[in-house]
């Protein structure tokens, strides 16, 4: 069990407080989800040309946030900035001592997190003769989004994606962005824990392994939405102001072989997204 504490952002000059607030969120919820997972934590910034810093270290996410590093990774947060991945984990394979071993992984060109239980990663990192960087079973999940050809919102990503995911056996929870294109999150969704919420005062989509954590993170009661499980989801930075929570692409992650060739939008929200108002 691992937790997920992200955000999506609109590329934007900021008031200062605008600017506290949104890092005092995303120090929150990453804190409040270290209830999921007490041995390592991490964080990535990634800028809307693809530049990137990472500091995760074997400690859990109370004290990482006290810590220089964190300090300094956080100061780089500006109008550029498109996406913060954070992540609190307990380890089911892999060493927290290796740091490579802990998340948010840069594998190929995506920065990924994960939460759940791969079964066949030795199995799938010895068929495709893959480079390993770690032993946690996590880094296949980006190593095969690494494989996929077709960049995000080019026609057939939806299909390339199932049909890399649908090489996975086990469970998760994922959310990863692909340098190719910063400016978006893909989020994936497989009996594992996942919800988001959409601050348009912030223009920031924030996404926690559990509802209540954003609640606290934000110090008041929010709606939430819990994604479907079985379902990725693709989410664009610039589309935040008109559609908020809903995804500009969403698709079943079993493969098909009637795959159509581009699957964009969302017919229903219902569909997409369960609203919690617990």
């Amino acid at each position: 069990m691992c937790g997920l504490s992200s955000l999506l952002l609109t590329p934007a000059r900021r008031a200062p407080d605008a600017v506290r607030s949104l890092k005092a969120i995303v120090r929150s919820n990453l804190v409040f989800n270290e209830e999921r997972g007490q041995h390592a934590s991490g964080i990535a910034v990634v800028q809307q040309d693809g530049s990137h810093w990472v500091f995760k270290q074997p400690v859990t996410a109370s004290t990482l946030v006290e810590m220089e590093g964190y300090e300094t990774l956080m100061s780089r947060v500006d109008e550029n900035t498109v996406c913060i991945l954070g992540h609190t984990r307990k380890p089911t394979k892999g060493s927290r001592w290796n740091n490579n071993n802990n998340h948010p992984l840069v594998v190929g060109g995506v920065i990924g997190i994960h939460n759940g239980i791969i079964a066949n990663d030795d199995e799938l990192f010895a068929s495709c003769g893959c480079e390993r960087n770690g032993e946690v079973d996590s880094e296949i999940i980006f190593r095969l989004l690494a494989d996929v050809t077709i960049a995000p919102g080019e026609r057939g990503y939806a299909c390339e994606v199932q049909r890399q995911v649908g090489k996975l056996e086990g469970s998760y929870a994922t959310l990863s962005v692909d340098l190719r294109q910063p400016i978006g999150i893909l989020a994936l969704k497989y009996l594992q824990p996942l919800c988001l919420h959409y601050s348009e005062q912030l223009q920031a989509l924030f996404f926690s392994s559990r509802y209540i954590f954003l609640r606290k993170a934000f110090g008041f009661s929010v709606v939430t939405e819990a994604l479907e499980t079985g379902h990725g989801f693709y989410f664009e930075a610039s589309q935040l102001a008109s559609n908020g929570a809903m995804p500009v692409l969403s698709f079943p992650l079993a493969p098909s072989r009637a795959c159509p060739a581009n699957q964009v939008g969302t017919a229903n929200v219902k569909e997409a997204c369960r609203t919690i108002y617990e």
